[in-house]
C-alpha cells in the first residue's frame, strides 16, 4: 500500500508539472518609414545694397526675414533698384504626419568678393518653421533668413559664399 501511495504521489507530481506549463507565440513587425529628405529650392540673396562712401561711412546690416522681406540698419540703404532679394528655401520630404527638428547655422558665414577678397559676414540665421515642423502630406517648405553685416565703406561688387551653408532636418 505504501508503494501504491508513493507511486501515486510520483505520478501526480509529473502530471502537475505537465499541466503547469503553457506556451504562446508572438509575431514580430517593423515598419520602415520614408527617409526624411531636404532639397535646396532657392538660394539666399540680399539684393542690391548701397553704403556710404569711404571709411568715414557707417557700418550697417541688411536682414532677410524667412518670409522674404528685407530691412536695413544704420549706414546701409536699400536702393529703389532692389535687385533680386530672397530668403533661402528648402523642400522637406518624408513620412506624412511626422514631426522633425530643424538645425540652422549658429555661427556666421563669410561671403567674399572674388576679385579683391573683400568680405562680409552673414549670421543670425532664422527659419520658418522655427525649430520643428510637421510633414503635412509628406512635404513642407522651410524658409531661412539671415543678417548681412556690411562694413563702413564696403567695396562695391558681388559677394558670394560658394560653399553655401548647411541646414539639417531629423525626425523627432
Amino acid at each position: 500500500m505504501k508503494r501504491i501511495k508513493l507511486l501515486f504521489l510520483l505520478t501526480a507530481g509529473f502530471i502537475t508539472n505537465t499541466f503547469s506549463q503553457a506556451t504562446a507565440t508572438a509575431t514580430v513587425t517593423a515598419t520602415i518609414i520614408a527617409p526624411i529628405a531636404i532639397a535646396n529650392a532657392l538660394d539666399m540673396n540680399f539684393g542690391n545694397v548701397a553704403v556710404q562712401a569711404g571709411a568715414s561711412g557707417t557700418a550697417g546690416t541688411v536682414v532677410i526675414a524667412p518670409a522674404g522681406t528685407r530691412t536695413r540698419t544704420a549706414g546701409v540703404t536699400l536702393p529703389s533698384t532692389t535687385g533680386t532679394f530672397t530668403a533661402a528655401s528648402f523642400t522637406i520630404g518624408g513620412a506624412s504626419g511626422y514631426t522633425y527638428v530643424i538645425t540652422i547655422p549658429s555661427t556666421g558665414y563669410i561671403i567674399t568678393k572674388a576679385t579683391t577678397l573683400e568680405t562680409m559676414t552673414v549670421g543670425t540665421f532664422t527659419s520658418s518653421p522655427s525649430s520643428t515642423g510637421t510633414l503635412t502630406g509628406g512635404s513642407e517648405t522651410l524658409n531661412i533668413g539671415a543678417t548681412l553685416n556690411v562694413g563702413a565703406g564696403q567695396v562695391s561688387g558681388v559677394y558670394t559664399n560658394a560653399t553655401g551653408f548647411d541646414v539639417t532636418v531629423n525626425y523627432n
